[in-house]
Formats: C-alpha cells, sequence, structure tokens
C-alpha cells in the first residue's frame, strides 16, 4: 500500500489494498459496511492477519448477521481475522509496518489514500500495536460456516445441508429482524423440508453453538403458528414421542426453496 488506491466499492479497494500483504495489518475504526465487505474479500485458505479494531456497537451490529458471523468464525479458525474493540478512532485506516493508508468514500467511488512519510508510519504503526495490546477481544460465538456445513451433512444427511446453503444463498443477511430469516428459522425450515426430528436439529444446534433447544422450541411453535411447518408424533421405545417437523401445507411442500424463503418472509412480517 505505498500509493493511493481508486476503485467502485470498498471491497474492491480491500481486496487489492490486501494483495500484496503478507504480514499483519491492522484495520482501525471500520464502519459497519467495510466489516462486512472486509469478512467477504478475505480468504482462510491464505493472505494476511487482520486486526480488526472496531467500535463494539459496530461488531455487534455486523456480526448479528448469521451470514457474516459465521464467514468471520471461519476466518478466526483459520488464523485470517482477529477482532477487539476499539472506541478512539476518528478515520478508518489500514495499518501494516510499512505503511498507513486511510479509506474515503466520494462521488460513488472509495480510495485508500496512502502515505509514505516513514516516521509517521512508524508512530501509527506503534500506536495501533499499543492499541492492539490494550484492546478488549471480541467474543465471537457464531460457529464457523464451514462447521456448520459440515455437521449438518453428518447429522441430518446431504439434502439438509443442500438446503441450508440454498436458502442462505437466497438472502442478503440472516438476522431474523424481518430483513432475513435468522439461522435457527432456516434449520427448521430445513428439518421440516426433509422430515427431521425436532430433537435431532434443536440437539445439532445446540451441540455446535447456533442456539440453545428452548430456542429451537419456541421458534418451532411460533413457525406453527403461522402455519409453515406442522408435526407428527414419532413413537419411541421409551419415553415421550418425538416430533417430526413438515412443511405447514401441500403448496407448502411442493415449493422451491425461493418460494419457501418468499412465503416464510410473507408470513413472519404478517404475524
Amino acid at each position: 500500500m505505498d500509493a493511493n488506491l481508486l476503485e467502485n466499492s470498498i471491497a474492491e479497494v480491500l481486496s487489492e489494498a490486501l494483495d500484496n500483504v503478507d504480514e499483519s495489518v491492522f484495520v482501525v475504526n471500520p464502519a459497519s459496511e467495510t466489516v462486512e465487505e472486509l469478512v467477504d474479500v478475505l480468504s482462510p485458505d491464505g493472505g494476511p492477519t487482520v486486526r480488526l479494531l472496531a467500535d463494539e456497537s459496530v461488531l455487534k451490529a455486523v456480526l448479528d448477521d448469521f451470514i457474516v458471523a459465521s464467514r468471520a468464525a471461519d476466518l478466526v479458525e483459520a488464523g485470517r481475522l482477529e477482532l477487539r474493540t476499539y472506541q478512539n478512532g476518528d478515520n478508518t485506516l489500514l495499518v501494516t509496518q510499512d505503511s498507513v493508508a486511510a479509506l474515503v468514500a466520494g462521488g460513488g467511488r472509495v480510495a485508500a489514500l496512502a502515505t509514505d512519510d516513514g516516521e509517521f508510519i512508524e508512530g501509527a504503526y506503534e500506536e495501533y500495536a499499543d492499541a492492539w495490546e490494550a484492546a478488549e477481544p471480541h467474543n465471537l460465538r457464531t460457529p464457523a460456516i464451514s462447521r456448520v456445513r459440515e455437521t449438518l451433512r453428518e447429522s441430518l444427511g446431504p439434502d439438509s445441508a443442500d438446503d441450508f446453503d440454498a436458502i442462505l444463498a437466497t438472502l442478503e443477511t440472516a438476522r431474523g429482524d424481518g430483513e432475513g430469516l435468522d439461522e435457527v428459522t432456516i434449520s427448521l425450515l430445513v428439518a421440516a423440508k426433509n422430515r427431521e426430528l425436532l430433537y435431532d436439529v434443536s440437539k445439532w444446534g445446540e451441540d455446535i453453538g447456533i442456539a440453545s433447544k428452548a430456542t429451537f422450541s419456541r421458534t418451532k411453535t411460533k413457525l406453527e403458528e403461522n402455519d409453515l411447518i406442522d408435526t407428527e408424533k414419532v413413537p419411541i421405545d421409551v419415553g415421550r414421542p418425538r416430533l417430526r417437523l413438515l412443511l405447514g401445507d401441500e403448496e407448502l411442500q411442493d415449493a422451491d426453496i425461493e418460494e419457501l424463503v418468499s412465503a416464510t418472509h410473507s408470513a413472519l412480517a404478517a404475524a
């Protein structure tokens, strides 16, 4: 990053700026969109380690989205991303031992404006290295998307895993706030589409850290009340019968993934 960059999007600037960086890089005081794009452009398979110093409110807001958070968790597990809270920043900066660049948006484009002043670069790096040591780690509780896929395939089978990915692919966000279905709702829809047991999907979800069995049960009840899923009792040798999840009606059972997602959005929005 020894020269200015000018691109059409934050993602393009970040991708180019990080492309030839081999060491760790501090990303300081990013906005929500910058964090989202950063998670999207980083790869768990290689590249620099990004040490993200961000306001706690930004991290909480961005990582409330399962799609972003589960990708970030993959990067954390691969050693490509570290998250700490920081509240003293004014500008969004990319800082390495050899360069400092500020991210600036204007006129529909995004720039990384770099400096070649060695004294300034050295001072900035020392400042943010100290800030990093003093900062509190941000606890990312969402499981990595690679682990979600692997364990879902093992627990409920390849059809359920493929349907889970297909639903995520239709969504821009997975928050459960009216803008996207949350991960528990998606899991239950997938299980119902494949006629899985509530016990199996909720145990899987609790084991990998998606949500508790109680949360799965509450969400199941909400989906039942909105006629999105149904249940039937399955006798077992000992104890109470278990519940098999089913999609709510014949129309939903014949729906493709996009139709199922749309119907779920509409029903929950009207509730």
